[in-house]
């Protein structure tokens, strides 16, 4: 899986090798199974309404529908998907550029020139928390690129190793 590529000069470089940490795809698990929770929360409280105050039958059948669709999709944003974004996400990191790739169907393969990043940062949300892991946000001046669910040390030491080769001085606040 080593592919090199030719950049047109003498150099060569690699696509990128690092993973994230397996914990991600319980992490997205998790997420997946409260957001569809809440979802399907609001579509029994929508059914029941539409029971106890007899609306329109067209309501009701949108309804139904809705909610046979919102199950086959959980089934796929809890048990598959976190999955297959683990299996198809990978980032590298040279002196020269940052390289994100993921996605299995819609493939996408971005390199970032260290000379364009202008900060980075490390997140951790309550659920990241339970897992230990952070994201690392690369600010760009037109957009901002993200590396989720990574380890704490992996994800410090990617931010200093970024800001280091980004030539980004901490500032004291």
């Amino acid at each position: 899986m080593t592919e090199a590529i030719e950049t047109g000069g003498a150099e060569e470089w690699s696509l990128p090798q690092q993973k994230l940490s397996p914990h991600a795809v319980s992490l997205w698990r998790v997420s997946a199974i409260i957001y569809n929770i809440i979802g399907l929360l609001v579509l029994g409280i929508l059914l029941v309404l539409d029971s106890v105050y007899d609306w329109r039958p067209w309501i009701g059948w949108i309804l139904w529908g809705t909610t046979v669709v919102s199950l086959g999709y959980a089934v796929w944003d809890i048990f598959l998907q976190p999955v297959w974004l683990y299996r198809h996400w990978y980032y590298g990191v040279s002196a020269e550029f940052l390289q994100l790739k993921h996605g299995a169907l819609n493939k996408v393969h971005q390199v970032i020139p260290m000379a364009k990043v202008q900060s980075v940062t490390t997140n951790q949300g309550p659920l990241m928390r339970r897992y230990g892991l952070y994201s690392v946000s690369i600010g760009t001046m037109g957009s901002s690129h993200n590396i989720p669910a990574l380890p704490e040390e992996v994800a410090f030491a990617l931010r200093n190793q970024i800001a280091s080769y980004a030539r980004i001085n901490e500032v004291d606040e």
